[in-house]
């Protein structure tokens, strides 16, 4: 078995989806005011083009934190349900917050995974999920047993469905295209992160339980 076999391309038949799409069909499926937490570059520019809720937080300039910050978010207010939009890179950098969240089990947590094999914002290089790395694979031997690959938009739409139901920690990945994100977003920190608060409910009073 080659190198190239055994990565993100090799390891499963997943259809090749769209970022912007997928975020769309994720999106439409949040009813309970879940807090959504976008990883820096595309995967926020795609949550931001799929609408402005008060409970979106946008990543500016922080590779890899966008599953730590989540899984603080889900500790905090356990009974709210928290997702995670993250790149492959990203997840490639801070590969060892899966075994936290593993460690930790928050059922109201689910991670959402964009792999593309790609560094896409920085010029396209591949990432190791390109060639030798199952993302998936390495979820599931950190001990997120629910963690799998979506065939298809259908059983994206479907995996989503399940994780919602609060019986996390919970990993679904998707292979995407190289398109780039749809828009850009407002890169003001200080707004980002008010807006964030208030749509939490712990506006002046730190993030506490809901």
């Amino acid at each position: 078995m080659t190198a190239k076999s055994t990565g993100a391309i090799g390891a499963h038949n997943a259809k090749v989806m769209n970022r912007l799409e997928l975020t769309r069909r994720l999106v439409g499926q949040l009813k309970r005011d879940e807090a959504v937490i976008g990883g820096i570059g595309n995967a926020n520019f795609d949550l931001w083009a799929s609408g402005q809720r008060p409970q979106n937080f946008y990543m500016l300039g922080s590779m890899g934190l966008a599953i730590p910050i989540s899984l603080g978010v889900a500790i905090a207010q356990p009974r709210r349900h928290v997702l995670a939009l993250e790149g492959d890179g990203s997840l490639l950098m801070q590969l060892g917050c899966l075994s936290t969240v593993a460690q930790q089990a928050p059922k109201n947590l689910t991670i959402i995974v964009w792999d593309n094999g790609m560094y896409q914002i920085t010029g396209g290089q591949p990432t190791t999920s390109a060639t030798t790395a199952d993302l998936v694979g390495i979820a599931r031997a950190s001990g997120i047993a629910n963690s799998a690959w979506a065939a298809d938009e259908a059983e994206f739409d479907r995996l989503v469905t399940t994780a919602l139901k609060g019986e996390g920690p919970s990993l679904i990945a998707a292979r995407i295209d190289g398109k780039p994100g749809a828009e850009k977003i407002e890169r003001d920190p200080v707004q980002i992160r008010e807006r964030f608060m208030r749509g939490l409910g712990v506006k002046g009073q730190g993030v506490s339980n809901q």
